[in-house]
């Protein structure tokens, strides 16, 4: 299964958060899943593809066909900060093309603590489900409670009516990583 994952870039950010990247990394290659995610260096991106490519090169039974699938815009190459361990790399124009091509390329999404960006990439897949472009879900790791103020927003749209009772697609918030593999495993296999 392709599973894309979105996530910060940023290298500053506490070990915890470096050390969750590669615990995802991992278990996306020990289970066989293919990882589709942003094409560049930095932050849990680096963690989660490094960890991912070490995972599945040093696997005793490596699953056939298992890659690395990055999409990267074309100014982020120019900034110097194309990874350098994508199996298959997808260049694209701009950012609107990146996501695009990532929410066609992906079965599932997987949201960890990021910024501007990530919540970028996680209100794209979302708006664009409920439009009914797609059905595939995304799953938030709520990580030490880092989406609780996310979390309370979309409590506080549903009070007020901009969000309906009943959403037809919605995120998932999880709090742990394995209540999101439990629920990967569950609703895609």
């Amino acid at each position: 299964m392709n599973i894309a994952v979105y996530c910060s870039a940023k290298d500053c950010i506490p070990e915890e958060y470096l050390q969750l990247g590669d615990i995802i990394g991992q278990w996306l290659a020990k289970d066989g899943h293919n990882l589709v995610y942003g094409g560049a260096t930095g932050g849990l991106m680096t963690r989660v593809s490094e960890t991912f490519k070490q995972t599945r090169d040093g696997a005793s039974q490596p699953h056939a066909n298992q890659k690395i699938i990055g999409v990267i815009p074309h100014s982020i190459i120019a900034s110097g900060r194309l990874a350098d361990n994508c199996d298959e790399l997808i260049e694209v124009n701009n950012m609107a093309e990146r996501k695009n091509t990532m929410r066609q390329i992906a079965d599932c999404f997987i949201v960890l603590p990021g910024s501007y960006g990530t919540l970028d990439e996680l209100f794209d897949v979302v708006s664009s489900g409920t439009i009914k472009e797609h059905k595939k879900r995304i799953y938030i790791l709520n990580h030490n409670g880092f989406y609780d103020g996310l979390r309370a927003l979309f409590a506080h749209m549903k009070e007020l009516g901009f969000l309906p009772e009943n959403e037809c697609y919605r995120p998932y918030f999880v709090s742990t990583i394995e209540e999101l593999q439990e629920k990967i495993n569950k609703n895609h296999h």
